[in-house]
Formats: structure tokens, C-alpha cells, sequence
């Protein structure tokens, strides 16, 4: 590891959330972490709660092998050291980051090929916001779905941080959006971002409202929602699941998906490779190319619902868990 940018030592130990016995969560001090190969150290500014945070902490969603078991698949803040290999003109710089894990911590380990710069115009602390729903969202939707101006876009969950931002990428390609929600608080900020159509999922039935009407659809629930999503799907749709919200099984009419000649896509970003094809470096690096202009000419913006202190990350999860919650809940290391 080379050394620290100039009056900005790291530290031995460092701060970071620890899950205990009964899965609740404090602070602990632990070592920190040091940069392997092609990796840098990242001071910390802000880390981003994701519902695959809530289910770490329950013991469904382990990091993969390797990898930090403290919470947090996104951050931002500022390069404090290089492993080896790095490029040297990353120290001291300002970044964003996807991370497989490390998040809820002063200092987290990431591989140099999944740092982002930070888009002009958005804060240093707005911008953890951005990684793990930039890249999920971008590489499902359009990496993989391939969604075109003119195609109508259906988001279940519309009010969570990739529900927020998928409207907003829709939206920024040409794209009709649908979303799902289950209050009147998030129908509000849906449309407010962009939303063309919102359904409240407690009181319409999503496929009836749109019998194969939709090309793509990004869906967090799983084995529940399987059947209507396929009912949902247009003729040559491509439905996109990244979540089990609502169970790891489900009956489709497999005729129906034939007939329509359409392709269920299942995806998720956490364990792919480090490079090479359909790789976290990949995706990243299409992101930077592709995503961050639409951010900076503001088509798209971080969604932050709360910024807490990193003490206060149980408070987060809670806050995101819950049915009022839009967007993204940031925590803060070292804010009191």
C-alpha cells in the first residue's frame, strides 16, 4: 500500500457497524482494511442503505467470499491510499464507489475499476446515493432489457431508491413509466419525478390495468408477482427480476410467455465478476459513460429521503423499511 495523501494519516482502527447475536446493530472499532492490488482506500463522506442491507443483517443475503462482512454496497468520499497497481492521480481525489460490501464503516476497500467521479453538480454526500441504483438500474433496464425511447417501462416499487431512480432513467430515455406503490405519499413524489402512470398496488390489480401493454419491466418482488408480470408483458417484453421481496417461487403460464415470445431476465449486481464481459467493471464504466451526463444536464438526480449519523444506521434500515420512506436513507460517519 503506498502512503496517504499528505496530512491525512490512516488510522490503525477505524469505526464501523457491527451486527450482534440478535441482529441488532452498534458501533464497534475495528482494523482498518488496507488496499490489496488495484484496489485504493476510501475515506468515507456518506454510505448508502440498501434493502440488500436488511437482508445481510438477517443472514439471507451473505457478502460474497472475501469480502467485508459489514453492511454497505455504496459510498462516497475521498481516495486516502493506493494498493498496488493503483493510478497514483487517484489519491485524494473525490469519488463514489460500488462496493460488494464495507459500506457502514469510516474506510472501505474498493477496486479501482468500480470508483466513479462525482457528477458536477451533486454533493460529495448526495452522490453515495447514486452507485448501486445507477448500476443496477442502468444495467438491467438498458444494458440487458435494452429499453428504447417509445417502450413503456413498468418499476414495481417506484418509491424506493431503484424505484426513484428508475423512473428518472425512463424518463431521460424516451421512455413511458408505470410504477407501483403502495401509499399516496409515494404516488405523490413518483409523478412529481416523472411517473406517467401510478398504480396503488393495495387497491388496482397492476396486470389487469395493463394486459400486454408493457416492454419492460424491473421487478423487486420475485415469486409473487411472477404470473401477472408475464400478463403484463407485450409482445416481445422483457421482464427483469432483481428481487425476492415476494417469495423465491411462482406458477407463470409458460404458454403465454411463448406466445409473446418474451424473456424473463434474473439479475443482480453484488456477485458479479470484478471484469471482464457483463462484469462490476463493465457496468461501471458504461454508467460513468453513459448515465453521468444524463445527471449532469439534470435529467436524473439523487432521490435522498434522510442523512443520518453512521451510529444511527439501525434507525436507517427502519426508516427504509418503512411504508413512508422515498428514496435513498445516507449515513454519515463521524456526524453526531
Amino acid at each position: 500500500m503506498s502512503a496517504p495523501a499528505a496530512g491525512s494519516a490512516v488510522p490503525d482502527s477505524m469505526e464501523a457497524v457491527a451486527v450482534g447475536d440478535d441482529q441488532s446493530l452498534s458501533m464497534a472499532r475495528v482494523p482498518t482494511p488496507a488496499p490489496g492490488s488495484g484496489e485504493v482506500l476510501v475515506h468515507v463522506a456518506a454510505a448508502g442503505v440498501n434493502r440488500a442491507d436488511l437482508l445481510q443483517r438477517r443472514g439471507l443475503y451473505p457478502p460474497p467470499p472475501g469480502i467485508s462482512d459489514v453492511m454497505g454496497l455504496e459510498v462516497s468520499g475521498t481516495v486516502a491510499a493506493l494498493g498496488d497497481g493503483a493510478d497514483e492521480a487517484l489519491l485524494g481525489r473525490a469519488v463514489c464507489a460500488l462496493i460488494a460490501g464495507g459500506g457502514y464503516a469510516e474506510y472501505v476497500v474498493v477496486p479501482a475499476a468500480q470508483l466513479l467521479p462525482v457528477p458536477e453538480g451533486v454533493s460529495l454526500v448526495e452522490a453515495a446515493a447514486l452507485p448501486e441504483v445507477a448500476s443496477t438500474v442502468w444495467s438491467t433496464i438498458v444494458m440487458d432489457a435494452g429499453l428504447e425511447a417509445g417502450e413503456t417501462l413498468l418499476v414495481h416499487g417506484g418509491g424506493g431508491g431503484i424505484g426513484t431512480h428508475a423512473i428518472q432513467v425512463g424518463k431521460a430515455l424516451g421512455a413511458t413509466v408505470v410504477v407501483t406503490v403502495g401509499s399516496e405519499g409515494k404516488a405523490k413524489r413518483c409523478r412529481e419525478l416523472g411517473a406517467d402512470v401510478v398504480i396503488n398496488y393495495r387497491e388496482q390489480d397492476f396486470a389487469a390495468e395493463l394486459a400486454g401493454r408493457v416492454d419492460v419491466i424491473l421487478d423487486n418482488m420475485g415469486g409473487s408477482y411472477l404470473s401477472r408480470n408475464v400478463d403484463a408483458l407485450a409482445v416481445g417484453g422483457r421482464l427483469v427480476i432483481i428481487g425476492m421481496q415476494g417469495g423465491l417461487t411462482g406458477e407463470v403460464n409458460v404458454g403465454a410467455l411463448i406466445g409473446k415470445r418474451a424473456r424473463v431476465i434474473g439479475l443482480n449486481v453484488r456477485n458479479r465478476p470484478l471484469d471482464g464481459p457483463g462484469s462490476k467493471a463493465e457496468i461501471v464504466a458504461a454508467v460513468a459513460a453513459d448515465e453521468w451526463p444524463l445527471v449532469e444536464r439534470g435529467l436524473i438526480r439523487p432521490v435522498v429521503s434522510t442523512v443520518l449519523p453512521l451510529a444511527e444506521a439501525e434507525r436507517g434500515q427502519a426508516l427504509l423499511d418503512s411504508a413512508d420512506s422515498v428514496g435513498k436513507v445516507l449515513l454519515v460517519p463521524g456526524a453526531r
